[in-house]
């Protein structure tokens, strides 16, 4: 008696929705498919290609820009210690009457005939006139090189 009454139901139930008006698979639509359903618009593909090739384009960018200041760096770096290894062979070839100490200050002269010459007294301390060209203030480092401190003689 219960399959009658079940075969009744099943029977007796008519879908008010008619069939030409409703989807197999409304999830594979490429519309919405209810009135309240979200928005699907096409996707530019062009469009979505041409933004990502732009983002990409300027990340590169930026990377490529931090990339040559790391290098531009390199290169005063190397530079810096080139000018030191000059400066510390003109020091080494350069009369001096004392031992240079770490961490002290003195002063490169060059002589009218080229040879250098290594003092203690800085170009604003001769008084009028200091009697050799002034090259460069320097300061001994522990590794024995000389740090260029400047190349311009200091107003006193």
């Amino acid at each position: 008696m219960a399959e009658k009454e079940e075969k009744n139901v099943k029977e007796a139930f008519i879908n008010p929705i008619d069939k030409d008006k409703i989807a197999e698979n409304p999830h594979l639509l490429p519309y919405a498919h209810t009135v309240g359903g979200a928005v699907i618009k096409p996707i530019d593909k062009g469009r979505v290609k041409g933004l990502a090739l732009s983002a990409m384009y300027e990340q590169t960018d930026v990377q490529l820009d931090q990339i040559r200041k790391q290098v531009e760096l390199l290169a005063q770096q190397a530079q810096a210690i080139h000018d030191r290894v000059r400066i510390s062979e003109d020091i080494y070839q350069a009369e001096m009457g004392f031992k240079p100490l770490i961490s002290h200050t003195y002063h490169l002269y060059k002589k009218k005939d080229g040879t250098n010459v290594l003092s203690m007294v800085a170009p604003t301390e001769w008084g009028t006139k200091a009697p050799y060209e002034f090259t460069a203030s320097v300061r001994l480092l522990s590794d024995h090189t000389w740090d260029i401190i400047s190349d311009e003689p200091q107003q006193g």
